[in-house]
């Protein structure tokens, strides 16, 4: 069982090549956390549909399926993966933690990347959404992609132990990615791991960074109350 008191293995699922329909992808998730049964997994962004927008009712009809398959077999394991729903009759781009055999938050993606035109296929989630919500006396934060680069966002989840950031972060930015999700440990110092994955001009890149801004293996829960009593700079341990 995944606690406070234990290092937590983390395993990060990404886009691949060799996973090309929504079935073969959900089933090596499937795999991934059958075989891993006391981890934190973490899926890159919209891991097993991808941004398919010509199919975005087959996306998010699948999505449901997804998930009900998920919470049959996640039982000690963590996980966390966003997908396409339809909500209301619009589509949102979702965060779902996944624990002993039920969702146990969600959070709707509240800073679409314009850029990219994800505003013209989803509705914008709430910022109240996102906040610290605790599994096994974890207190964990998402900020899903370009959620990343606002500051007022890292204040809302101060106090977490770990920050999941599942993305895909462009390419030409990737340097963005990597100091931001170093920076967000430092400041609330906790462990971030941040995920992107999947297709053309995307960085493909998985890192868990630690309280102290270096890259680990794993989470180690031991470090960060030392670091919060190291440098107080008011968290609550």
């Amino acid at each position: 069982m995944i606690s406070k008191r234990t290092n937590i293995d983390v395993r990060f699922v990404g886009l691949d090549d060799s996973f090309v329909t929504y079935e073969d992808r959900l089933k090596h998730l499937i795999n991934i956390a059958v075989d891993c049964p006391n981890s934190l997994i973490v899926a890159s962004e919209v891991y097993l549909s991808d941004f398919d927008y010509d199919n975005m009712e087959k996306a998010s009809s699948f999505s449901e399926v997804a998930i009900e398959k998920l919470c049959k077999i996640a039982e000690n394991q963590i996980i966390i993966i966003t997908v396409i729903r339809k909500i209301d009759n619009a589509f949102v781009n979702q965060a779902i933690a996944i624990n002993k055999h039920k969702i146990v938050h969600t959070q709707e993606k509240s800073k679409l990347f314009k850029l990219g035109g994800e505003d013209k296929y989803f509705i914008s989630g709430e910022d109240t959404k996102i906040k610290p919500f605790e599994i096994n006396g974890i207190n964990i934060g998402i900020l899903i992609c370009f959620e990343l680069r606002f500051k007022e966002l890292w204040k809302v989840l101060e106090g977490c132990d770990v920050i999941i950031v599942p993305a895909k972060w462009g390419l030409l930015r990737e340097l963005h990615f990597r100091v931001l999700s170093n920076a967000l440990a430092i400041i609330n110092q906790c462990f971030v791991a941040a995920h992107s994955s999947g297709g053309k001009d995307i960085v493909n890149s998985s890192m868990i960074y630690s309280p102290n801004g270096v890259i680990v293996k794993d989470i180690d829960m031991a470090e960060i109350a030392k670091i919060r009593r190291y440098i107080n700079v008011g968290q609550v341990c």
